[in-house]
């Protein structure tokens, strides 16, 4: 990746100028201000909220962002924010690798809902996307007013500029984009695929430990935040919004991306997640993925969550007589996993492959895998490869299916094959 700098710690207050002297020290509105810059700030949470909690940044730019000209509608293709559409159907579905497009296809342009619930409108509920992107997004800059966005790279990096800064996102890192700031993604390997949480409720946080003490899982100080970086340029440009689940565009007569100083706790972040500390059972039995949790956004006092982005990488497994792999489920959140990375390139578990498990659906591994886990004799140690790596996003919302996806050409239909007749239990007296 390229030599960009970045500073460290997720919910920490950050600080940056690009012009030494940019930045006031003592008031945040000073009259005049430093090098008569246009003074604004973003509030990503209400005003009165907790004191950790409360997420702001003061930008420090060239020229104010709003526009003397009105907004028109943009065509958002199959990148909603409402899922009347949607089908609840309760079957598990399993996807190949969707196909790069033909045509140029910018970020923006790339994205497909695949499955979601809730209003964005009334701040509840979340979505997850697909992208496959083949150029850059030329003079445009986005900006989802819905809901936060957090990007995982399968295929092709990333070289995202954002109003605080630029960052590089590269497959088996994450990127997370608060709603309300507007960014600009280039594809530096020409192409692109991944997935895409969307999160209506609140803000990503980083899970509580609670027993697990005060280390393990993800550390804030790994979460990197850019540095000011500005563009001074008069040109056309163009600014696109979702809001309300619609694309809304607006021309612009500047780069957007004119910040030369800012501080703050509402920023965009990148994250390395083979720098996960993973946990597990060191004596029996399967834990749950709850310990395998990178994020999440609470949604009740419950333990419901409204999304949780959880990160399978390398790790040993070592737990003695005990059925291994993952055990026959139901859960009350919907499953979402994707492949970053496989020890082998081929296969329905390919890079890029894809599964979704509906709320409460019955779910586990293979009629194969269960026969072959049931004939292991061997108890020791097994050591998950590096090579591997998966996400997964949980959700406490029972999301419906786009119509779309289950027509996809990348849906694998035979998935269910692999659940085929199952050697019943043993004989009762």
């Amino acid at each position: 990746m390229s030599g960009l700098q970045y500073q460290a710690g997720f919910g920490n207050e950050l600080a940056s100028e690009a012009v030494p002297g940019a930045l006031p020290t003592d008031h945040n509105a000073p009259n005049p201000p430093p090098f008569g810059l246009v003074i604004e700030q973003i509030n990503g949470t209400g005003f009165t909220v907790q004191r950790a909690r409360n997420l702001r940044t003061w930008m420090y730019r060239l020229r104010p962002q709003i526009r003397s000209t009105g907004f028109t509608e943009r065509p958002h293709g199959r990148f909603v924010g409402t899922f009347e559409q949607g089908v609840p159907s309760p079957e598990v579905l399993r996807f190949r690798p969707v196909a790069l497009p033909d045509a140029p296809t910018d970020f923006l342009a790339g994205l497909t809902t695949f499955a979601g619930a809730g209003d964005p409108t009334m701040r509840r509920g979340a979505a997850v996307h697909l992208y496959a992107a083949n150029a850059d997004m030329v003079d445009t800059a986005f900006t989802n007013l819905d809901g936060d966005l957090l990007v995982v790279p399968e295929l092709g990096a990333l070289h995202v500029r954002t109003e605080l800064g630029r960052l590089d996102v590269a497959p088996g890192q994450i990127l997370i984009l608060p709603r309300g700031l507007r960014f600009q993604v280039f594809l530096p390997d020409g192409t692109a695929r991944g997935w895409v949480a969307e999160l209506f409720d609140g803000h990503f946080e980083l899970p509580e430990r609670g027993p697990v003490g005060a280390n393990g899982m993800a550390s804030a100080r790994h979460f990197l935040a850019p540095v000011a970086d500005f563009v001074d340029e008069a040109k056309p440009f163009t600014i696109v919004v979702r809001q309300g689940g619609r694309l809304w565009e607006q021309a612009a007569d500047h780069d957007p991306f004119d910040v030369v100083a800012w501080y703050g706790t509402y920023a965009p972040f990148t994250y390395d997640l083979m720098k996960f500390h993973s946990l597990g059972s060191v004596s029996f039995d399967h834990p749950d993925p709850s310990i395998l949790t990178v994020l999440t956004s609470p949604f009740d006092t419950h333990g419901r969550n409204a999304i949780d982005v959880a990160v399978f990488r390398g790790r040993w497994d070592v737990a003695e007589g005990t059925f291994r792999p993952p055990f026959f489920h139901r859960n009350a959140a919907i499953e979402f996993n994707g492949v970053v990375k496989n020890t082998t390139s081929t296969g329905p578990w390919q890079p890029g492959a894809f599964s979704f498990t509906p709320y409460l659906s019955p779910h586990g591994i293979s009629t194969r895998g269960y026969a072959e886990e049931l004939g292991r004799t061997d108890e020791a140690p097994v050591r998950l490869s590096d090579d591997s790596l998966w996400i997964q996003f949980e959700s406490t919302y029972p999301m419906k299916v786009m119509p779309w996806m289950l027509d996809h050409p990348a849906r694998d239909e035979g998935y269910l094959d692999s659940f085929g007749t199952y050697a019943p239990g043993a004989s009762l007296p």
